[in-house]
């Protein structure tokens, strides 16, 4: 069985050398990431972002025992279990395929993931608009017409990450 695990910010190799500990087993983790291109002092840096910041699927048959589940409640780095894993099953998995679907083969979801939300606002998370909030225009099937500040410009999809605010 899936659940969703809240956990502390900086802890989670610490939680998760616990769980081990605690089930005796490595349990399936799941936390989809992308990876962001920043210029830094005219540099080109890489970092790792979470996509569920402080948040962490993770499946184990033991899972499905409510007194088991009680008993990882204590465990450090961890602050609460979200309730309500065994009615959402279907959606976690479903949740779960679609990010894996997009992932390339570096483990990172690939740009592609963002195409289908649907907004009027976003953030840049990468290129040279990065941090810069941005109004969707119009979208086209590779193409996005956006607004930033009183200029429009039209931007390739495929080349920047972006989430909607």
């Amino acid at each position: 069985m899936w659940i969703v695990i809240k956990y502390k910010s900086k802890n989670l190799n610490i939680l998760k050398s616990n769980m081990i500990k605690k089930i005796t087993v490595i349990p399936t983790y799941y936390c989809p990431k992308i990876k962001i291109h920043k210029y830094i002092n005219n540099r080109l840096k890489e970092f790792e972002k979470i996509l569920l910041e402080g948040y962490l699927l993770c499946y184990h048959k033991k899972f499905e025992d409510n007194l088991f589940l009680e008993q990882l409640k204590n465990i450090k780095g961890l602050e609460y279990i979200l309730p309500g894993a065994k009615k959402n099953q279907k959606d976690i998995i479903r949740f779960v395929n679609y990010c894996k679907s997009f992932e390339g083969s570096n483990g990172y979801l690939m740009s592609t993931f963002f195409d289908n939300l649907k907004t009027k606002y976003a953030e840049f998370l990468s290129g040279p608009f990065t941090n810069m909030i941005f109004e969707i225009i119009s979208e086209q099937k590779n193409k996005l017409k956006i607004l930033i500040g009183n200029s429009t410009a039209t931007i390739e999809k495929s080349k920047y990450h972006y989430q909607s605010c």
